[in-house]
């Protein structure tokens, strides 16, 4: 089995954006980009310019050190380089209406504070596999869903469709707007996966290993549940737990 723990490699100059100028026009052209790499101490209108279009296309901004940038091995960056995505993200409602319109019974996870691309690898793989329709990510405070997430999901993420959107609260409204309930998992809960029905339609909030599903989107869900576990310890790996929940609305489903 391979190691991905340090598997962190360079990405490809081909698959980089360099300099202020050809990242506007990138994102003007309308070419998804994962993120884009900025200087901390770049300012200007230029710089502006590029903001305001990386917020208009939910591009998320990584502010870093000029050794960073210098690490990527291109010249002339003027502090900024965009990485082209390779993920082709998907609307949400565009989604949703899709599933719909085909009979289906809408299934989607969506990812709260998950940053290991390790556990988002394993978790598009499982939800893949368990039938899911889309996963559900937000534009910042999730990890990068670049090759080494796509090795990490043995090339799941390039199958499912992925939802990148700029407020999970809004997408949690516009789920709710489409009849479709919201689960969050939680260890506390009393509640557990055998008594949701998950043969509904429904999306279910995975939180990070550790701070969980965040409260104010916590409160906004339908309901909360948890895994049974025999042993008594603190928590199961997000990508596991993701993995046991999708397990169990297929085998609902499938009833």
């Amino acid at each position: 089995m391979k190691n991905f723990r340090h598997q962190h490699q360079r990405p490809k100059k081909n698959t980089l954006i360099v300099g202020r100028e050809a990242i506007i026009k990138a994102l003007q052209e309308g070419k998804q980009l994962d993120r884009i790499y900025m200087q901390s101490t770049v300012h200007g209108t230029v710089i502006d310019e590029i903001k305001n279009l990386a917020n208009q296309y939910l591009v998320p901004i990584n502010k870093v050190p000029v050794e960073k940038l210098n690490s990527f091995n291109v010249s002339n960056h003027e502090g900024c380089i965009g990485q082209i995505s390779k993920i082709q993200y998907q609307d949400l409602q565009q989604i949703i209406s899709f599933v719909v319109e085909n009979g289906e019974t809408p299934l989607f996870i969506i990812l709260d504070g998950v940053t290991d691309i390790r556990n988002i690898g394993a978790i598009a793989r499982s939800a893949f596999c368990f039938g899911v329709h889309a996963i559900i990510i937000p534009d910042k405070g999730v990890g990068s869903l670049n090759e080494d997430a796509i090795l990490t999901s043995a090339g799941a993420l390039e199958k499912i469709a992925v939802c990148r959107v700029n407020s999970l609260m809004k997408a949690v409204d516009d789920l709710h707007l489409n009849g479709i309930k919201v689960y969050a998992s939680e260890m506390q809960a009393t509640k557990t996966t055998q008594s949701i029905d998950f043969t509904e339609p429904c999306a279910i909030i995975m939180g990070g290993e550790e701070k969980g599903v965040y409260p104010a989107l916590m409160k906004i869900c339908d309901e909360s549940f948890s895994i049974p576990m025999v042993g008594d310890f603190e928590s199961l790996n997000v990508s596991v737990a993701t993995g046991i929940i999708l397990y169990e609305s297929m085998r609902q489903r499938k009833q």
